[in-house]
């Protein structure tokens, strides 16, 4: 890792159930307050764009190219952050859950879920994950959901030379121990951080319970929402130091 001075956010939101428009509203918010803390990378939770709505998915489905992302990726040029957001996406193999990785330079690209969980497919089918992101020197690793609950999926990031492990989820209250036990288990086995963007409110049929996370490397968890509700989670590196803290979202 050779970033001296690097700030991640998990952007704890609530999406409403297939309303794109709102949704987006919602992110551009998130956006506005993450630049105001001097963030360079903000990351969504699993889907946050439409919800954890598997039924409405295939006609929910973006590309890199649609014009409603436009807004999203000129306030993340102007804020000269990066945010990674949820959405379906179609590929060669199907349809997708998929985020799109909307770059301070004003790029996006698409990394989809490797491991789905039982019920997901269909609509959905495995996707093939992404590329490692460089954010001013730190290179992360995505996952979505259930990739994190897989050993290999951590082991193979480390391997392809991640320095922090970046997931992106929908964790009920049901979920949330065991879930969280493997992200604090990965950050310690693979020596990497750990950030954790869940939902904020209810999706899918899930009650998402928040809780977004920071562990650090030695699977400390360094800072935790307290609960449900929108707000951000920062991670800021300073030389070699970690500090957190969670934020409301103020609007």
């Amino acid at each position: 890792m050779s970033a001296a001075s690097l700030t991640l956010a998990a952007a704890q939101s609530a999406s409403v159930a297939g309303d794109l428009a709102s949704n987006l509203r919602t992110h551009l918010a998130f956006i506005a307050a993450a630049a105001e803390s001097g963030v360079d990378l903000l990351l969504f939770p699993e889907l946050s764009l439409t919800g954890y709505e598997p039924t409405l998915a295939a006609e929910l489905a973006l590309e890199p190219t649609d014009l409603r992302l436009q807004s999203l990726r000129d306030a993340c040029r102007e804020a000269r952050l990066t945010a990674i957001v949820g959405a379906p996406v179609h590929g060669p193999a199907g349809l997708h859950i998929g985020a799109l990785i909307l770059g301070a330079d004003g790029s996006c690209q698409v990394h989809t879920k490797q491991y789905l969980h039982p019920g997901e497919s269909p609509p959905f089918t495995a996707g093939t994950g992404g590329d490692l992101l460089n954010i001013r020197g730190l290179n992360g690793a995505l996952a979505i959901c259930a990739d994190s609950n897989h050993r290999a999926h951590a082991t193979a990031a480390r391997a392809q030379g991640a320095d922090v492990y970046l997931v992106s989820a929908v964790i009920g209250a049901t979920g949330y121990a065991a879930d969280s036990a493997h992200l604090a288990a990965h950050a310690r086995e693979q020596g990497f951080p750990v950030l954790l963007a869940n939902h904020g409110a209810p999706t899918g049929g899930y009650t998402c319970v928040g809780r977004s996370a920071f562990w650090l490397a030695d699977g400390q968890c360094l800072a935790a929402a307290p609960g449900a509700g929108e707000l951000l989670l920062i991670a800021r590196l300073e030389g070699t130091t970690w500090q957190g803290e969670p934020r409301p979202l103020l609007r």
